[in-house]
Parts: C-alpha cells; structure tokens; sequence
C-alpha cells in the first residue's frame, strides 16, 4: 500500500500552486484565498507562511535571487531572500472580475498562466503565454484553467478549462512552447466522481492529476489510458509537484473552500499539504525566462 503523509499541516481554504526548487530544497505553494504563500524545505523543514498584498496561485524559479510570482493582476517578480515584489508584467489588471489560477513553466523557459472569474463564472477566463516580457493569449473561453503541464520534450502541452472534466492536450513547438496544432481530448473523465485539477508530467510521460472532489491523484499513461489512482487524505485534492532531491516523490495540495462546517468535519485534512511516498520519475520545474 502506497504511504500518504502530511507534509505540512498549515491548513489552506485553496491550497494550490505548489513548486519545488531543488537548489535550496524548498517546496512553495499558495492559499490563494488566504492571500499567502507557504513554504517548507524537503522533508522535515518549518513551515514559513508569507502574507501576500493580492491572491497569489503560482510561482516559477528565475534564478537563485529571483521568482516569479502570478497574481490576480499581475506577473511579479520576487526577491528571494527579502521577500519584497515588483510588477514585472501586468495581466488582467484592468478586470477585477478574474484572478490568476493554474500555471506552469514549459521546457523552453516559457510560462503558461490561466486566469478565471473569481466567482467561477463560465468561460471568462483565458490562458496565456509568457516569455522574457512578451505576453500573449492562447486560448479564450476558459472557465478554470488547471492541468497546465508539459511533456519532458516540451513538444505535447497539457491542459483544462475548456470542457468540463476533459483534459486536453496540444502539439508545441520544444524551442518557444507555443502550441503548433489544435486541442485534442487526451482523458474525457465525466463520469468519474470529482474534478480534474492540478497535473504534472513525469520523465516516462505519465500524467498526475489531482482529483477535486474524488479524494485522490490518477496517473494517466501518454495515450490517456489511466493506469492508477492513489487515494489521498482530504476529498478536495488540488495540485501536485514533484519533491525531494531526486524528484522521486509527490506532493499534493488541498482545501476546504466550499465545505460548511459539517464537511469540513467529515473531512478534518482538508486544507493540508500531503506527500505520497511512491517511487516515481519526477521532473525538477525548469527556471522561466525573463
């Protein structure tokens, strides 16, 4: 039986976003409605919680000063050591309606950010490409981007918020990772109890997807075969990221957003932050490019 501890038990209304720097052995991730960014150095560091001006949802390494932040109305950069942010790019800031959610760095240094309505209304947000300041937008009619992922090539794209519960996926060009063909369904999981969240690719081409609402993360072979679901502590299950010096764990985020008090009593790990102890051929992010 696979083993699911909790890595951090600072408990998050919308856990999400998390991403691991292996040069200083840190995982960060988000409460994006809490306004926070948390960190813990792998495995048995102190949580640090940071109070953020803006709902913050993603975070990319640029190099061993600098990060880059997304929030809900803008790219960020963040001074490492002191902490302190600078607009670098704004987005969507003329719209208070919509915030940042899902984001990932491609292969070639480029970033994939999504954007959503705050309040989940349908197909009004969007995702986006960035890439040293230029900003571009792939895809309108997005009601909440998730799964934004990567093959280890940089030539397949993975992502959500077109359909719902499909995930699709997209030929990229490896040099700029900019799509070069059109959205192909690569897991239609209507019917399979939850929501597509969070994903990451491994080396092998596996998918991991966090599950929403279904208490687990599901592997998905590169044909879109699912070959394997682990169950998780906390039914909300929001995104996942590879850890450890050899990226050979899983961590996974969480949250209560939307539980009255009686779920959240039936459901007293929601909001944690869990690390499945299964061996797997995990990815370190790659650094974004300014």
């Amino acid at each position: 039986m696979e083993k699911v501890s909790v890595f951090s038990d600072v408990v998050c209304e919308l856990g999400e976003g998390p991403s691991y720097d292996p040069a200083s052995e840190t995982l960060f991730w988000f409460d994006i409605t809490g306004k926070k960014l948390l960190q813990k150095k792998f495995p048995d560091g102190r949580t640090v919680v940071h109070d953020l001006p803006f709902m913050g949802s993603a975070i990319a390494t640029v190099d061993a000063e600098r990060q880059l932040l997304v929030a809900e109305d803008g790219i960020y950069v963040r001074y490492a050591r002191t902490g302190s942010l600078a607009l670098h790019t704004p987005l969507e800031a003329d719209n208070a309606s919509t915030r940042s959610n899902d984001a990932r760095v491609h292969p070639s240094g480029s970033f994939w950010i999504g954007t959503m309505a705050k309040d989940e209304a349908p197909k009004a947000g969007a995702i986006y490409w960035f890439s040293r300041g230029e900003i571009r937008r792939l895809y309108d009619g997005i009601t909440v981007p998730n799964s934004i992922c990567f093959a280890a090539d940089g030539a397949t794209a993975y992502l959500t918020g077109k359909s719902a519960n499909v995930i699709h996926r997209v030929e990229c060009d490896p040099a700029t990772g900019l799509p070069t063909g059109e959205l192909k369904v690569f897991a239609d999981t209507k019917g399979a109890g939850g929501w597509v969240d969070g994903s990451v690719v491994d080396a092998e081409g596996v998918l991991w997807n966090a599950r929403w609402g279904g208490a687990r993360i599901d592997a998905y072979a590169p044909d879109g075969t699912l070959l394997r679901s682990i169950r998780t502590p906390a039914g909300q299950s929001s995104c996942p990221a590879f850890v450890g010096p050899d990226a050979s764990r899983i961590a996974v985020t969480s949250a209560w957003k939307g539980l009255d008090v009686a779920a959240r009593a039936a459901d007293p790990e929601a909001g944690k932050t869990f690390l499945l102890d299964i061996p797997v051929r995990g990815r370190f992010e790659p650094k974004v490019l300014l």
